[in-house]
């Protein structure tokens, strides 16, 4: 089993950053790919940015340039480095994970409870 705690949401400015967190607990090998989602409301859950234990790292095109996925070394902690945030970037964050490479797409089986973000103009 994999638990996974984000925080680190809030408020702020358009053009301003954030920085969430997500605190992974369980099975290394499950959580080897990891990745943020986000959701805004009346719309999918999104595909922001993933993660592998070996380090490869994917971008939603809306966001590259902007933000930043990175984890610990010891990987029990994910990071959502945010810049330059857009009023559109509001949403909640989800990180999530699994053994197997789902990319982008919302098919992980371990989630956080989700961080809300808000982004004024």
């Amino acid at each position: 089993q994999v638990q996974l705690v984000e925080s680190g949401g809030g408020s702020v400015q358009s053009g301003g950053s954030l920085r969430l967190s997500c605190a992974a607990s369980g099975d290394i090998y499950i959580r080897y790919f990891m990745a943020w989602f986000r959701q805004a409301p009346g719309k999918e859950r999104e595909g922001v940015a993933t993660i592998s234990g070996d380090g490869r790292i994917n971008y939603a095109d809306s966001v590259k340039g902007r933000f930043t996925i990175s984890q610990n070394n010891a990987k029990n902690t994910l990071y959502l480095q945010m810049n330059s945030l857009k009023p559109e970037d509001k949403a909640v964050y989800y990180c999530a994970a699994d053994r197997v490479d789902w990319w982008l797409l919302p098919k992980y089986n371990y989630w956080g409870q989700g961080t809300q973000v808000t982004v004024s103009s």
